[in-house]
């Protein structure tokens, strides 16, 4: 999906994209794991796969070898959800390990995780996360 750089932040931070993830998305390093989640969620949204597998920690039950399947299966939840809102209820930051608890509105259904990222070689990375 295409998004012009002045319109609203699909993170629905109250930024425009260009000021919120799109610098992210281009490659610029998300200076917190609230910045990669907040990416996150804006790169599935946006359809952004290699984003997702890029930022997802080797650890994660998802990561796998076969990147075209996992693309593909990233690319279908895509299409098929309506990202409609996302509310931050916590962030615990640490130095190599923080977590952010979340409510993710996909169409008509809320999801809660609480995702834990892991900081390697100065990157943060998305390892796991537990719903609610």
């Amino acid at each position: 999906m295409k998004i012009s750089p002045n319109a609203p932040c699909p993170c629905h931070s109250g930024k425009k994209y260009k000021q919120c993830c799109q610098p992210y998305h281009k490659g610029v390093l998300p200076a917190s794991a609230l910045l990669l989640m907040r990416s996150r969620y804006c790169a599935y949204a946006l359809g952004l796969a290699g984003y997702i597998m890029k930022t997802t920690h080797p650890d994660n039950p998802d990561y796998t070898a076969d990147s075209g399947e996992w693309k593909q299966g990233i690319l279908e939840f895509c299409r098929s959800t309506v990202f409609t809102g996302l509310k931050i209820i916590e962030f615990i930051d640490g130095e190599n390990e923080a977590f952010v608890t979340f409510e993710a509105r996909l169409g008509e259904y809320t999801m809660k995780e609480k995702s834990r990222f892991l900081k390697e070689n100065g990157r943060w990375l998305y390892e796991s996360g537990d719903f609610s």
